[in-house]
Protein backbone atom coordinates (compact mmCIF):
# COMPACT_ATOMS: atom_id res chain seq x y z
CA UNK A 1 0.00 0.00 0.00
CA UNK A 2 2.81 2.38 0.89
CA UNK A 3 4.45 1.73 -2.50
CA UNK A 4 1.18 2.44 -4.30
CA UNK A 5 0.68 5.67 -2.32
CA UNK A 6 4.23 6.78 -3.13
CA UNK A 7 3.72 6.12 -6.84
CA UNK A 8 0.43 8.03 -6.73
CA UNK A 9 2.13 11.01 -5.07
CA UNK A 10 4.85 11.04 -7.69
CA UNK A 11 2.25 10.94 -10.45
CA UNK A 12 0.34 13.83 -8.91
CA UNK A 13 3.55 15.89 -8.64
CA UNK A 14 4.44 15.12 -12.23
CA UNK A 15 0.97 16.12 -13.38
CA UNK A 16 0.97 19.41 -11.43
CA UNK A 17 1.60 22.48 -13.62
CA UNK A 18 5.11 23.93 -13.30
CA UNK A 19 5.40 27.24 -11.46
CA UNK A 20 6.08 29.89 -14.09
CA UNK A 21 9.37 31.74 -13.81
CA UNK A 22 8.95 35.29 -12.52
CA UNK A 23 8.81 37.92 -15.25
CA UNK A 24 11.80 40.27 -14.79
CA UNK A 25 9.86 43.03 -16.58
CA UNK A 26 6.76 42.75 -14.39
CA UNK A 27 7.58 45.85 -12.34
CA UNK A 28 8.93 48.05 -15.14
CA UNK A 29 6.72 51.17 -15.34
CA UNK A 30 4.87 51.96 -18.55
CA UNK A 31 6.03 54.78 -20.79
CA UNK A 32 4.25 58.12 -20.44
CA UNK A 33 3.42 60.19 -23.52
CA UNK A 34 2.32 63.83 -23.32
CA UNK A 35 1.95 66.74 -25.76
CA UNK A 36 3.27 70.28 -25.33
CA UNK A 37 4.21 73.49 -27.12
CA UNK A 38 7.23 75.78 -26.81
CA UNK A 39 8.03 79.23 -28.18
CA UNK A 40 11.47 79.41 -29.82
CA UNK A 41 13.10 81.73 -32.32
CA UNK A 42 11.44 79.92 -35.22
CA UNK A 43 7.98 80.31 -33.72
CA UNK A 44 5.83 78.10 -31.49
CA UNK A 45 6.51 74.39 -31.89
CA UNK A 46 4.29 71.48 -30.92
CA UNK A 47 6.20 68.51 -29.57
CA UNK A 48 5.63 65.11 -28.02
CA UNK A 49 7.42 64.07 -24.83
CA UNK A 50 7.95 60.41 -24.01
CA UNK A 51 9.29 59.35 -20.60
CA UNK A 52 10.11 55.68 -20.56
CA UNK A 53 12.61 52.87 -20.46
CA UNK A 54 14.44 50.69 -22.92
CA UNK A 55 15.37 47.17 -21.87
CA UNK A 56 18.94 45.97 -22.33
CA UNK A 57 19.26 42.30 -23.24
CA UNK A 58 22.15 39.88 -23.34
CA UNK A 59 23.18 37.70 -26.29
CA UNK A 60 20.37 35.27 -25.41
CA UNK A 61 17.82 38.12 -25.45
CA UNK A 62 17.29 37.81 -21.70
CA UNK A 63 16.50 41.14 -19.97
CA UNK A 64 19.44 42.51 -17.99
CA UNK A 65 18.69 46.16 -17.13
CA UNK A 66 16.55 49.15 -17.99
CA UNK A 67 17.68 52.59 -19.10
CA UNK A 68 15.34 55.51 -18.42
CA UNK A 69 15.05 58.34 -20.93
CA UNK A 70 12.99 61.34 -21.93
CA UNK A 71 12.57 62.05 -25.65
CA UNK A 72 11.24 65.25 -27.22
CA UNK A 73 10.19 65.09 -30.87
CA UNK A 74 8.65 67.95 -32.84
CA UNK A 75 5.27 67.02 -34.32
CA UNK A 76 4.95 66.82 -38.09
CA UNK A 77 8.44 68.16 -38.75
CA UNK A 78 9.68 65.38 -41.02
CA UNK A 79 13.03 63.66 -40.77
CA UNK A 80 15.05 65.82 -38.37
CA UNK A 81 18.37 65.24 -36.62
CA UNK A 82 18.14 63.40 -33.30
CA UNK A 83 20.59 64.10 -30.48
CA UNK A 84 21.33 61.73 -27.60
CA UNK A 85 22.38 63.50 -24.37
CA UNK A 86 24.00 61.95 -21.30
CA UNK A 87 26.02 63.02 -18.30
CA UNK A 88 29.15 61.30 -16.99
CA UNK A 89 30.43 60.16 -13.62
CA UNK A 90 30.85 57.40 -14.56
CA UNK A 91 27.58 56.56 -12.87
CA UNK A 92 25.67 59.82 -13.14
CA UNK A 93 22.08 60.11 -14.27
CA UNK A 94 21.31 62.81 -16.83
CA UNK A 95 19.12 65.10 -14.75
CA UNK A 96 21.75 67.86 -15.05
CA UNK A 97 21.61 68.09 -18.83
CA UNK A 98 17.86 67.35 -18.93
CA UNK A 99 16.92 70.08 -16.47
CA UNK A 100 19.60 72.68 -17.18
CA UNK A 101 20.82 72.70 -20.77
CA UNK A 102 18.90 72.36 -24.04
CA UNK A 103 15.66 70.54 -23.19
CA UNK A 104 12.27 72.24 -23.43
CA UNK A 105 12.27 73.24 -19.74
CA UNK A 106 15.00 74.62 -17.52
CA UNK A 107 15.32 75.08 -13.76
CA UNK A 108 16.47 78.51 -12.63
CA UNK A 109 19.40 78.35 -10.21
CA UNK A 110 21.91 80.80 -8.77
CA UNK A 111 24.39 82.06 -11.36
CA UNK A 112 27.66 81.79 -9.46
CA UNK A 113 25.82 82.16 -6.15
CA UNK A 114 23.79 79.89 -3.89
CA UNK A 115 20.26 79.10 -5.08
CA UNK A 116 17.36 80.11 -2.87
CA UNK A 117 15.15 77.37 -1.45
CA UNK A 118 11.89 75.89 -2.72
CA UNK A 119 9.64 76.47 -4.50
CA UNK A 120 12.03 76.35 -7.43
CA UNK A 121 11.16 77.85 -10.80
CA UNK A 122 10.98 75.51 -13.79
CA UNK A 123 10.39 77.57 -16.90
CA UNK A 124 10.04 77.11 -20.64
CA UNK A 125 13.61 77.03 -21.96
CA UNK A 126 14.24 79.70 -24.58
CA UNK A 127 17.68 78.13 -25.14
CA UNK A 128 16.27 74.75 -26.14
CA UNK A 129 17.76 73.10 -29.22
CA UNK A 130 14.41 71.57 -30.09
CA UNK A 131 14.19 73.83 -33.15
CA UNK A 132 17.43 72.26 -34.50
CA UNK A 133 17.07 68.63 -33.43
CA UNK A 134 14.85 66.14 -31.67
CA UNK A 135 16.29 65.44 -28.22
CA UNK A 136 16.75 62.23 -26.20
CA UNK A 137 18.11 62.49 -22.64
CA UNK A 138 19.43 59.12 -21.47
CA UNK A 139 20.15 57.91 -17.92
CA UNK A 140 22.77 55.19 -17.69
CA UNK A 141 21.69 51.76 -16.35
CA UNK A 142 20.75 51.68 -12.64
CA UNK A 143 20.41 55.48 -12.51
CA UNK A 144 17.28 57.62 -12.77
CA UNK A 145 14.36 55.20 -12.92
CA UNK A 146 16.52 52.53 -14.59
CA UNK A 147 17.46 49.39 -12.68
CA UNK A 148 19.44 46.16 -12.93
CA UNK A 149 16.72 43.56 -13.51
CA UNK A 150 16.31 40.25 -11.65
CA UNK A 151 18.73 37.85 -13.27
CA UNK A 152 20.81 40.68 -14.72
CA UNK A 153 24.59 40.62 -14.27
CA UNK A 154 25.76 44.05 -13.12
CA UNK A 155 29.40 43.13 -13.72
CA UNK A 156 28.55 42.94 -17.44
CA UNK A 157 26.90 46.36 -17.35
CA UNK A 158 29.44 48.55 -15.58
CA UNK A 159 32.92 49.41 -16.86
CA UNK A 160 34.06 51.51 -19.81
CA UNK A 161 33.72 48.85 -22.51
CA UNK A 162 30.50 47.40 -21.05
CA UNK A 163 29.05 50.90 -20.81
CA UNK A 164 29.66 51.52 -24.52
CA UNK A 165 27.89 48.27 -25.36
CA UNK A 166 24.93 49.32 -23.19
CA UNK A 167 24.61 52.74 -24.80
CA UNK A 168 25.11 51.28 -28.25
CA UNK A 169 22.24 48.87 -27.63
CA UNK A 170 20.09 51.72 -26.29
CA UNK A 171 20.67 53.85 -29.38
CA UNK A 172 19.89 51.00 -31.77
CA UNK A 173 16.74 50.00 -29.92
CA UNK A 174 15.52 53.59 -29.73
CA UNK A 175 16.15 54.16 -33.44
CA UNK A 176 14.30 50.95 -34.25
CA UNK A 177 11.33 51.68 -31.99
CA UNK A 178 10.95 55.21 -33.37
CA UNK A 179 11.81 54.65 -37.03
CA UNK A 180 14.80 57.02 -36.93
CA UNK A 181 17.58 54.98 -38.50
CA UNK A 182 17.71 57.32 -41.50
CA UNK A 183 17.93 60.54 -39.46
CA UNK A 184 21.11 62.44 -38.74
CA UNK A 185 22.48 61.24 -35.39
CA UNK A 186 24.36 63.38 -32.87
CA UNK A 187 25.96 62.23 -29.60
CA UNK A 188 26.24 64.82 -26.79
CA UNK A 189 28.31 63.83 -23.74
CA UNK A 190 29.34 65.83 -20.69
CA UNK A 191 32.38 65.02 -18.52
CA UNK A 192 32.84 61.21 -18.50
CA UNK A 193 30.20 61.35 -21.18
CA UNK A 194 32.95 62.63 -23.52
CA UNK A 195 35.12 59.48 -23.51
CA UNK A 196 31.86 57.52 -23.70
CA UNK A 197 31.01 59.56 -26.80
CA UNK A 198 34.38 58.97 -28.45
CA UNK A 199 34.14 55.22 -27.86
CA UNK A 200 30.43 55.08 -28.70
CA UNK A 201 30.80 56.96 -32.00
CA UNK A 202 33.54 54.57 -33.06
CA UNK A 203 31.56 51.53 -31.93
CA UNK A 204 28.31 52.60 -33.61
CA UNK A 205 30.01 53.39 -36.90
CA UNK A 206 31.78 50.04 -36.82
CA UNK A 207 28.33 48.45 -36.52
CA UNK A 208 26.94 50.43 -39.45
CA UNK A 209 25.07 53.07 -37.44
CA UNK A 210 25.59 56.56 -38.83
CA UNK A 211 26.99 59.26 -36.54
CA UNK A 212 27.00 62.74 -38.05
CA UNK A 213 28.19 64.83 -35.13
CA UNK A 214 29.48 64.67 -31.57
CA UNK A 215 29.41 67.37 -28.90
CA UNK A 216 32.06 67.03 -26.22
CA UNK A 217 31.25 69.24 -23.23
CA UNK A 218 33.94 69.47 -20.54
CA UNK A 219 36.17 66.74 -21.92
CA UNK A 220 38.52 64.20 -20.40
CA UNK A 221 39.54 62.01 -23.33
CA UNK A 222 42.94 60.86 -22.05
CA UNK A 223 43.31 60.10 -18.36
CA UNK A 224 47.09 59.91 -18.74
CA UNK A 225 47.10 63.70 -19.01
CA UNK A 226 45.02 64.17 -15.85
CA UNK A 227 46.17 64.31 -12.26
CA UNK A 228 45.17 61.64 -9.78
CA UNK A 229 42.84 64.24 -8.22
CA UNK A 230 40.39 63.84 -11.11
CA UNK A 231 40.07 60.60 -13.06
CA UNK A 232 42.89 58.52 -11.62
CA UNK A 233 45.44 59.98 -14.01
CA UNK A 234 49.04 59.00 -14.21
CA UNK A 235 50.76 61.80 -12.25
CA UNK A 236 53.95 60.82 -14.05
CA UNK A 237 54.61 64.11 -15.77
CA UNK A 238 54.46 67.88 -15.24
CA UNK A 239 51.78 68.27 -17.89
CA UNK A 240 49.08 68.37 -15.20
CA UNK A 241 50.48 71.67 -13.88
CA UNK A 242 50.74 73.12 -17.38
CA UNK A 243 47.14 72.25 -18.20
CA UNK A 244 45.80 73.48 -14.84
CA UNK A 245 47.45 76.90 -14.98
CA UNK A 246 45.15 78.62 -17.53
CA UNK A 247 42.07 77.58 -15.52
CA UNK A 248 43.67 78.92 -12.34
CA UNK A 249 44.41 82.19 -14.13
CA UNK A 250 40.84 82.40 -15.44
CA UNK A 251 39.54 81.91 -11.90
CA UNK A 252 41.86 84.62 -10.56
CA UNK A 253 40.68 86.91 -13.37
CA UNK A 254 37.05 86.28 -12.39
CA UNK A 255 37.81 87.38 -8.81
CA UNK A 256 39.69 90.46 -10.08
CA UNK A 257 42.93 89.22 -8.55
CA UNK A 258 45.05 89.87 -11.68
CA UNK A 259 46.68 93.32 -11.81
CA UNK A 260 46.90 94.87 -15.26
CA UNK A 261 45.02 92.04 -16.99
CA UNK A 262 43.75 92.49 -20.57
CA UNK A 263 40.16 93.76 -20.86
CA UNK A 264 38.78 90.44 -22.13
CA UNK A 265 39.19 86.98 -20.64
CA UNK A 266 39.71 85.41 -24.08
CA UNK A 267 42.69 87.67 -24.76
CA UNK A 268 44.10 86.95 -21.32
CA UNK A 269 43.77 83.21 -21.85
CA UNK A 270 45.86 83.42 -25.03
CA UNK A 271 48.63 85.10 -23.04
CA UNK A 272 48.50 82.57 -20.21
CA UNK A 273 48.32 79.56 -22.54
CA UNK A 274 51.36 80.76 -24.45
CA UNK A 275 53.28 81.06 -21.18
CA UNK A 276 52.05 77.71 -19.86
CA UNK A 277 52.89 75.74 -23.01
CA UNK A 278 56.16 77.57 -23.56
CA UNK A 279 58.21 79.18 -20.83
CA UNK A 280 56.50 77.42 -17.93
CA UNK A 281 56.68 73.95 -19.48
CA UNK A 282 60.36 74.47 -20.31
CA UNK A 283 61.11 75.57 -16.75
CA UNK A 284 59.41 72.49 -15.31
CA UNK A 285 61.36 70.29 -17.72
CA UNK A 286 64.62 71.62 -16.33
CA UNK A 287 63.76 70.52 -12.82
CA UNK A 288 66.57 71.19 -10.36
CA UNK A 289 68.71 72.44 -13.25
CA UNK A 290 66.67 75.66 -13.45
CA UNK A 291 68.82 78.67 -12.57
CA UNK A 292 67.88 80.80 -9.54
CA UNK A 293 67.22 83.78 -11.82
CA UNK A 294 64.83 81.81 -14.05
CA UNK A 295 63.17 80.30 -10.98
CA UNK A 296 62.51 83.81 -9.59
CA UNK A 297 61.13 84.96 -12.95
CA UNK A 298 58.71 82.05 -13.15
CA UNK A 299 57.59 82.62 -9.56
CA UNK A 300 56.81 86.26 -10.35
CA UNK A 301 54.74 85.36 -13.40
CA UNK A 302 52.85 82.59 -11.59
CA UNK A 303 52.11 85.05 -8.79
CA UNK A 304 50.63 87.50 -11.30
CA UNK A 305 48.57 84.86 -13.10
CA UNK A 306 47.19 83.01 -10.08
CA UNK A 307 47.13 85.54 -7.26
CA UNK A 308 48.96 83.04 -5.01
CA UNK A 309 51.75 84.36 -2.83
CA UNK A 310 55.33 84.09 -4.04
CA UNK A 311 56.22 82.27 -0.81
CA UNK A 312 53.57 79.61 -1.50
CA UNK A 313 54.76 79.21 -5.08
CA UNK A 314 58.39 78.86 -3.99
CA UNK A 315 57.49 76.26 -1.39
CA UNK A 316 55.48 74.39 -4.06
CA UNK A 317 58.55 74.28 -6.35
CA UNK A 318 56.45 75.98 -9.06
CA UNK A 319 54.05 73.01 -9.07
CA UNK A 320 50.53 73.78 -7.83
CA UNK A 321 47.76 71.24 -8.30
CA UNK A 322 44.23 72.35 -9.01
CA UNK A 323 43.02 71.22 -5.58
CA UNK A 324 45.78 73.12 -3.83
CA UNK A 325 44.93 76.27 -5.78
CA UNK A 326 41.22 75.97 -4.94
CA UNK A 327 42.10 75.68 -1.25
CA UNK A 328 44.77 78.37 -1.17
CA UNK A 329 43.24 81.06 -3.36
CA UNK A 330 40.77 82.39 -0.75
CA UNK A 331 42.19 80.70 2.33
CA UNK A 332 42.57 84.07 4.07
CA UNK A 333 38.77 84.37 3.92
CA UNK A 334 38.25 80.75 5.05
CA UNK A 335 36.59 80.09 1.69
CA UNK A 336 37.12 77.40 -0.94
CA UNK A 337 36.18 77.97 -4.56
CA UNK A 338 34.56 75.27 -6.67
CA UNK A 339 36.45 72.66 -8.66
CA UNK A 340 33.56 72.27 -11.10
CA UNK A 341 32.91 75.99 -11.31
CA UNK A 342 35.23 78.47 -9.60
CA UNK A 343 32.50 81.13 -9.53
CA UNK A 344 30.87 79.28 -6.62
CA UNK A 345 32.39 79.31 -3.16
CA UNK A 346 31.67 78.07 0.34
CA UNK A 347 33.11 78.69 3.77
CA UNK A 348 35.52 75.90 4.62
CA UNK A 349 34.88 73.48 7.48
CA UNK A 350 38.63 73.00 7.82
CA UNK A 351 40.43 76.13 6.56
CA UNK A 352 43.84 74.50 6.98
CA UNK A 353 43.00 71.49 4.82
CA UNK A 354 44.40 71.05 1.32
CA UNK A 355 41.33 69.13 0.15
CA UNK A 356 37.72 70.27 0.49
CA UNK A 357 34.92 68.14 1.82
CA UNK A 358 32.16 70.07 0.02
CA UNK A 359 31.77 71.17 -3.60
CA UNK A 360 30.29 74.69 -3.81
CA UNK A 361 28.49 74.25 -7.14
CA UNK A 362 26.84 71.05 -5.84
CA UNK A 363 25.64 72.94 -2.79
CA UNK A 364 23.98 75.50 -5.02
CA UNK A 365 22.15 73.26 -7.50
CA UNK A 366 21.67 69.69 -6.23
CA UNK A 367 18.41 70.22 -4.34
CA UNK A 368 16.89 72.37 -7.08
CA UNK A 369 17.74 69.88 -9.83
CA UNK A 370 16.52 66.77 -8.01
CA UNK A 371 13.36 68.46 -6.74
CA UNK A 372 12.30 69.75 -10.15
CA UNK A 373 13.28 66.45 -11.79
CA UNK A 374 10.86 64.54 -9.59
CA UNK A 375 8.09 67.11 -9.99
CA UNK A 376 8.53 67.39 -13.76
CA UNK A 377 8.80 63.69 -14.58
CA UNK A 378 6.03 62.55 -12.24
CA UNK A 379 3.53 65.40 -12.55
CA UNK A 380 4.14 67.19 -15.85
CA UNK A 381 5.17 64.18 -17.95
CA UNK A 382 2.92 61.80 -15.99
CA UNK A 383 5.47 59.02 -15.40
CA UNK A 384 3.80 56.72 -12.87
CA UNK A 385 6.16 54.89 -10.53
CA UNK A 386 6.98 54.56 -6.86
CA UNK A 387 10.65 54.07 -7.69
CA UNK A 388 13.14 56.60 -6.36
CA UNK A 389 14.81 58.70 -9.01
CA UNK A 390 18.50 57.90 -8.48
CA UNK A 391 20.94 60.67 -9.32
CA UNK A 392 23.53 58.01 -9.99
CA UNK A 393 24.22 54.29 -10.18
CA UNK A 394 27.01 54.55 -7.63
CA UNK A 395 25.57 52.07 -5.14
CA UNK A 396 25.03 49.45 -7.82
CA UNK A 397 28.52 50.06 -9.23
CA UNK A 398 30.10 49.62 -5.81
CA UNK A 399 28.10 46.44 -5.18
CA UNK A 400 29.34 45.08 -8.53
CA UNK A 401 32.97 45.63 -7.51
CA UNK A 402 33.51 49.12 -8.90
CA UNK A 403 33.94 50.58 -12.34
CA UNK A 404 36.46 48.95 -14.66
CA UNK A 405 38.20 51.75 -16.60
CA UNK A 406 40.08 49.27 -18.78
CA UNK A 407 39.53 49.97 -22.47
CA UNK A 408 40.76 47.56 -25.12
CA UNK A 409 42.83 45.92 -22.40
CA UNK A 410 44.72 49.06 -21.39
CA UNK A 411 44.95 51.65 -18.61
CA UNK A 412 44.73 54.55 -18.00
CA UNK A 413 41.62 55.11 -20.09
CA UNK A 414 42.40 56.85 -23.37
CA UNK A 415 39.50 57.36 -25.79
CA UNK A 416 41.32 59.81 -28.09
CA UNK A 417 42.28 56.99 -30.51
CA UNK A 418 38.60 56.04 -30.76
CA UNK A 419 37.70 59.59 -31.77
CA UNK A 420 40.57 59.67 -34.28
CA UNK A 421 39.40 56.41 -35.82
CA UNK A 422 35.78 57.54 -35.96
CA UNK A 423 36.74 60.82 -37.68
CA UNK A 424 39.01 59.02 -40.14
CA UNK A 425 36.42 56.34 -40.94
CA UNK A 426 33.78 59.03 -41.50
CA UNK A 427 35.40 62.18 -42.97
CA UNK A 428 32.04 64.00 -42.62
CA UNK A 429 31.88 63.52 -38.83
CA UNK A 430 31.80 66.94 -37.12
CA UNK A 431 33.04 67.56 -33.57
CA UNK A 432 32.08 70.45 -31.30
CA UNK A 433 34.29 70.87 -28.22
CA UNK A 434 32.61 73.01 -25.52
CA UNK A 435 34.70 74.24 -22.59
CA UNK A 436 34.17 76.36 -19.49
CA UNK A 437 36.95 78.74 -18.49
CA UNK A 438 36.42 78.07 -14.76
CA UNK A 439 36.42 74.25 -14.84
CA UNK A 440 39.28 72.66 -12.87
CA UNK A 441 37.93 69.10 -13.21
CA UNK A 442 38.39 68.94 -16.99
CA UNK A 443 40.67 71.91 -17.76
CA UNK A 444 40.22 73.26 -21.28
CA UNK A 445 43.96 73.38 -21.98
CA UNK A 446 44.15 69.59 -21.68
CA UNK A 447 41.24 69.22 -24.10
CA UNK A 448 42.85 71.49 -26.70
CA UNK A 449 46.15 69.60 -26.39
CA UNK A 450 44.41 66.23 -26.74
CA UNK A 451 42.42 67.23 -29.82
CA UNK A 452 45.48 68.87 -31.37
CA UNK A 453 47.33 65.55 -30.98
CA UNK A 454 44.74 63.12 -32.33
CA UNK A 455 47.13 62.18 -35.11
CA UNK A 456 44.51 62.61 -37.84
CA UNK A 457 45.24 64.22 -41.20
CA UNK A 458 45.09 68.02 -41.32
CA UNK A 459 41.95 68.28 -43.52
CA UNK A 460 40.03 66.34 -40.85
CA UNK A 461 41.10 68.84 -38.17
CA UNK A 462 38.82 71.34 -39.92
CA UNK A 463 35.90 69.24 -38.65
CA UNK A 464 36.65 70.28 -35.04
CA UNK A 465 34.95 73.42 -33.72
CA UNK A 466 35.70 74.95 -30.31
CA UNK A 467 33.55 76.95 -27.94
CA UNK A 468 34.88 78.62 -24.78
CA UNK A 469 32.46 80.09 -22.25
CA UNK A 470 32.50 82.14 -19.00
CA UNK A 471 31.27 79.24 -16.88
CA UNK A 472 32.47 75.98 -15.39
CA UNK A 473 32.06 72.26 -15.96
CA UNK A 474 28.29 72.65 -16.37
CA UNK A 475 28.40 75.49 -18.88
CA UNK A 476 24.63 75.96 -18.72
CA UNK A 477 24.71 77.23 -15.11
CA UNK A 478 25.55 80.67 -16.51
CA UNK A 479 22.62 81.88 -18.68
CA UNK A 480 24.91 84.16 -20.68
CA UNK A 481 27.23 81.26 -21.45
CA UNK A 482 24.26 79.03 -22.29
CA UNK A 483 22.95 81.61 -24.76
CA UNK A 484 26.31 81.70 -26.56
CA UNK A 485 26.60 77.89 -26.46
CA UNK A 486 23.11 77.58 -27.94
CA UNK A 487 23.84 79.98 -30.79
CA UNK A 488 27.14 78.26 -31.57
CA UNK A 489 25.45 74.86 -31.70
CA UNK A 490 22.60 76.07 -33.90
CA UNK A 491 25.18 77.23 -36.43
CA UNK A 492 27.09 73.95 -36.02
CA UNK A 493 24.02 71.79 -36.69
CA UNK A 494 23.67 73.48 -40.07
CA UNK A 495 27.13 72.20 -41.03
CA UNK A 496 26.16 68.53 -40.59
CA UNK A 497 25.96 66.74 -43.94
Amino acid sequence: MRAIAALLAIALIAAAPATPAPNPLANVPKDAVTHHTIALSGGRLSYTARAGTIVLRNADEKPQATMFYTAYTVDGAGNRPVTFFYNGGPGSATLWLRMGSFGPVRVQTGNGVMTAGAPFVLAENRFSLLDASDLVFVDMPASGFGRILPGGDAKKIFGSDNDVRAFSQFVKRWLTANGRWNSKHVLFGESYGTPRTAMLANSLQSDGVGVDGVVLQSSILNDALASSETYGGADTDDWQYVFALPTMAASAYYYKAVPGAPPTLAAYMKEVQAFAMGEYRQALNQGSGLSPQRFDSIVAKLHRYTGLSETYLRNSDLRVTSQHFLAEFRRSRAQRIGAYDARYRLFDLDPESEYGQLEPSDASIDVAYLTTTNDYLRRTLGYKTNLEYLTGAYGAIQAAGGWDFTHNGGLPLNSAPDLAQAMTYNPNLKVFSANGWYDSVTPFAATVYTLDHLGIQKPLMNNITYGFYPSGHMIYLNPRALASFHDDLERWYKTLR
